[in-house]
């Protein structure tokens, strides 16, 4: 049986472990509050968005950008992994990165792969994989989102698409349904699987009829030419918004379990302490009474 000092002692290293892990969480609830803002607020852009692109594109035909055409043999493939810097978030990279591995085995298989890295975690894992690195941008998941880092990466996906450099792009990020929930999720960004979805995938009514007052000058054709690649810039800016959100939401929530199992931990050390101290206490009263019985013969 330990001793009260070494059962004292795990006391309170597990006390200073819940503190740590309750300021870790209120630190992730901060977070996750404006994070969730700013994918809130984005959603009414990329909504609007959405409704003008799907009305010219029904002025359009299928041939109007070559972002839409795709390739008739695939064997180079891009994927924009979307994790976190940090952990302590639970399952949140390792589901990402499970996703990923999967879809390589199961789907690209003998096909080259590449990776954009968003975020150390994936990076890392990336780094021991047989694939290439492109690209890799730290410091952007969990913090900060630029619209321009989207742009950027979204832009040499762009050329390297149109180049022949890549015959197709995914994205691998985590969608946030709510607190408790974010699903590892994998998107085709190039070429544009298809018009229709673009409204679909951003709540746009499908039963609404798009405006007939959108004109488009100088032709609906040129419109649609500059309007495509900023739908992938605004793809990649959601999923990084998601993701963000997501992995405070993770963090929130691996961090509130960890403070509970501290405060179990605490209770079970500290009934140890009560019967180790219990058995000394009876252990020297036993010793004095012995004494005593021994002094009266």
């Amino acid at each position: 049986m330990a001793t009260l000092k070494e059962v004292q002692s795990k006391i309170v290293g597990v006390k200073k472990t819940r503190q740590i892990t309750s300021a870790m969480k209120m630190v992730a609830t901060s977070r996750l509050r404006g994070a969730q803002n700013n994918m809130e607020a984005f959603k009414p852009y990329a909504g609007k968005f959405a409704e003008v692109l799907g009305s010219i594109a029904g002025k359009s035909g299928e041939d109007a950008s070559p972002l839409l055409v795709p390739r008739d043999e695939v064997k180079k493939v891009a994927l924009i992994l979307c994790t976190s810097d940090r952990g302590l978030c639970g399952g949140f990279n390792t589901n990402l990165i499970a996703k990923a591995d999967k879809f390589i085995q199961s789907e690209l298989d003998g096909k080259d792969v590449s990776f954009i890295c968003f975020g150390k975690r994936g990076r890392d894992w990336a780094k021991k994989q047989p694939q290439p690195i492109e690209d890799e941008f730290i410091g952007v998941v969990g913090g900060n989102v630029e619209f321009s880092v989207a742009s950027s990466s979204g832009q040499k996906m762009i050329e390297n698409f149109l180049s022949g450099t890549v015959d197709e792009v995914y994205l691998i990020y985590s969608e946030f349904v709510n607190m408790a929930r974010q699903n590892p999720t994998i998107k085709q960004i190039l070429p544009i699987p298809s018009l229709e979805d673009v409204a679909e995938e951003k709540e746009v009514d499908k039963d609404a009829k798009f405006l007939p007052e959108h004109l488009c000058e100088p032709s609906s054709d040129a419109l649609l030419g500059e309007m495509l690649p900023k739908n992938i810039f605004i793809q990649i800016y959601d999923a990084l918004l998601q993701t963000s959100t997501s992995e405070h939401a993770a963090r929130m929530s691996s961090m509130e379990n960890a403070t509970k199992a501290c405060d179990d931990m605490v209770g079970e050390l500290q009934t140890i302490f009560n019967k180790t101290r219990q058995a000394g206490i009876t252990a020297d009263l036993m010793d004095i009474v012995g004494g005593a019985e021994a002094l009266k013969g």
